[in-house]
């Protein structure tokens, strides 16, 4: 009773589920000691970054996606269970991979992704509509339970609870919210956007060359200020290509290091292997081919999905028998169907059919529905 006066006026005895160094930090923002805060925003101006989220958001979104319900003697696809009808079209403006594509992005870079559940009268879940991670701010409640306070842009605030959200979290320091990746290795990111930040200034400078001009013997206060006048010229004249012209003596001496003196891109490279193992995806995959062969990389397309995206999938397929299937359909399941991945490999698909076939697991007619045939002297529409 107390905890309803206390929701109605708005008063409460209510707690942050997260303790981080800095309000920030909830919001996936870091601070490196060399490149300032390290935003989700900042981050993706990484391409490297921008590819692994890319690449596992969109791979995930392809992935097929089934509702069965469990059984003892094995389990039976649900094709009309309201769950079946979400993947179908989970919302009025996103389709089932762009909602999964949106969700894995905003996991991966905010270390949360959170979608607002809606019902029909009788309980039964008819949408997923996304929520910015940004807007959201989560508290602990009096008897225990998680709030998700929502400050949209345009609109008033209002509360979710948690059987009413589906969220999917990165790794959680406090089981509760979970913590992007940025904000667990800023330095990373950090020195990848410095040594990004030192090529741009070395191409905006037209590759310039740097150094100071020697003159022949000291100048006088007249001849000093003519000199400055004309190194001003010269500059300028470097800044666009052209040679310039030194009398009277003056020598150029160059004082820059040049970019494999400074081994700027091998730094760069090694930044860009340090954020493949940030997102645990391998360089091969975000087009990274400086050690790749055709073997390495075919099997780094395994470790891809059994490292990278079989835990997500797990994890989303948890969190809809937690949230979207509820107490109600404890008997329900959605799975995400990993030999989607096979779709692009015919070999690999076909390989594993036969083996299905000798093994007596599957036979021809049940091959020929899993690539969307029909059975053999069936015709098509009949």
């Amino acid at each position: 009773m107390a905890g309803l006066l206390s929701r109605i006026l708005r008063r409460p005895a209510e707690t942050r589920a997260l303790d981080y160094e800095t309000f920030g930090r909830f919001f996936g923002i870091a601070q490196t000691p060399g490149a300032g805060h390290v935003s989700p925003r900042l981050a993706e101006n990484l391409a490297t970054v921008t590819a692994c989220v890319g690449a596992v958001s969109s791979v995930m979104a392809s992935l097929p996606a089934y509702v069965y319900r469990r059984a003892p003697g094995g389990r039976t696809e649900l094709y009309d269970h309201p769950v079946a009808r979400l993947v179908r079209r989970p919302n009025s403006h996103q389709s089932w991979p762009d909602l999964v594509e949106w969700l894995m992005a905003q996991a991966l870079l905010h270390g949360n992704a959170l979608a607002e559940i809606q019902y029909d009268g009788a309980g039964r879940a008819t949408a997923l509509v996304p929520v910015p991670w940004p807007l959201v701010s989560v508290v602990a409640l009096p008897s225990g339970r998680i709030a998700y306070d929502i400050a949209p842009v345009n609109g008033p605030r209002r509360r979710l609870l948690e059987g009413e959200v589906f969220h999917l979290r990165d790794r959680s320091d406090d089981g509760i919210v979970g913590r992007s990746r940025i904000s667990r290795a800023p330095e990373v990111l950090g020195i990848a956007i410095s040594a990004n930040t030192a090529v741009n200034k070395l191409y905006s400078g037209g590759l310039r060359t740097q150094g100071f001009i020697e003159a022949p013997n000291i100048l006088t206060d007249a001849q000093r200020t003519d000199a400055e006048g004309w190194a001003g010229r010269i500059r300028e004249a470097m800044q666009h290509g052209r040679l310039p012209l030194l009398e009277g003596g003056f020598r150029f001496n160059n004082a820059s290091l040049s970019p494999e003196d400074a081994e700027l891109l091998e730094s760069r490279r090694f930044s860009v292997e340090e954020l493949c193992r940030l997102f645990q995806v391998p360089p091969p995959i975000v087009q990274d081919l400086s050690h790749g062969t055709f073997t390495n990389s075919r099997e780094a397309g395994r470790w891809f999905a059994q490292f990278s995206l079989a835990p997500w999938a797990r994890k989303i397929e948890a969190e809809f028998e937690r949230s979207v299937f509820g107490a109600s359909s404890a008997d329900c399941l959605l799975e995400l169907d990993m030999s989607g991945l096979m779709r692009a490999d015919a070999e690999a698909r076909w390989q594993s059919h036969k083996i299905a076939v000798d093994a007596g697991i599957l036979d021809a007619d049940e091959i020929r529905e899993i690539e969307g045939w029909n059975p053999r002297g069936q015709a098509a529409g009949a």
